[in-house]
């Protein structure tokens, strides 16, 4: 294995972690030389790697991000519910690291980004716009960064600032629902890995754009398809869009 992309997993005793290293020992190309959590020491296998694959937690993506730049190992960020001050403080870091950040890695999911956004533009703004989000009742954060993403596109296609429009469920009287809203809903329960539903609305017809993962491989696979890739890039943040040759 010696010409294979060496990659550090941190967060590997979660969910995404088990499925991550369970799809790399599959895969002759990539080589997991660190396995971290909550606890371990990072800095002890940095050294070891080519990219690191953080499917951690949200409050440990900045500083793993400044470990990064400083020893100048690309990354491949996994985590969902950054603050804005963490947003932008990952991002400053983009011209010193080769980073590939995205909400999903699935590919079924980024052809369904795609789709969202052609469908958005094909049918313009005569459609009310829902996203639908189902995830399995340990999720901590909500709406999913996936279905996040899709409400970003949605308003981009329309030239709208999604924290204008963006109406998390409804309750009580609310009043008739205004043209410019992009509805968002998330629902939890069992052990749903996840589902997205774009909804597309008007008088007299409906589209309705969904994806459903069954396992978590799709995710992993994805992230490891990106942690390959990365590493032959020059420093940037980059999408699994670009990653996918769909951007």
């Amino acid at each position: 294995m010696a010409n294979a992309v060496k990659i550090l997993i941190n967060g590997s005793k979660g969910r995404m972690g088990q499925a991550l290293m369970a799809c790399a020992a599959r895969l002759p190309a990539v080589q997991v030389v660190g396995e971290v959590d909550i606890g371990d020491d990072l800095s002890a296998f940095m050294d070891r790697c080519d990219v690191v694959i953080d499917f951690s937690f949200h409050s440990a993506t900045a500083a793993l991000a400044g470990q990064c730049a400083a020893l100048g190992k690309s990354l491949v960020i996994g985590t969902t519910g950054h603050s804005e001050a963490d947003k932008r403080a990952i991002l400053a870091l983009g011209e010193r690291v080769r980073m590939v950040w995205a909400s999903n890695y699935s590919t079924g999911v980024n052809t369904l980004f795609w789709l969202t956004r052609k469908a958005a533009e094909i049918l313009g703004p005569g459609y009310d716009l829902e996203i639908v989000e189902m995830h399995h009742r340990l999720k901590k954060d909500a709406p999913s960064g996936t279905a996040t993403t899709l409400a970003e596109i949605l308003a981009e296609v329309r030239g709208q600032q999604l924290k204008e429009v963006l109406q998390h469920g409804r309750a009580g009287i609310v009043g008739e629902r205004e043209s410019s809203e992009i509805g968002m809903h998330a629902v939890r329960g069992g052990d749903v890995v996840g589902d997205h539903t774009v909804i597309y609305a008007t008088n007299g017809e409906r589209l309705e754009l969904t994806h459903k993962a069954s396992s978590r491989d799709t995710f992993a696979n994805g992230a490891l398809r990106a942690a390959c890739w990365v590493v032959g890039q020059r420093p940037g943040v980059y999408s699994m869009q670009e990653v996918l040759g769909l951007a």
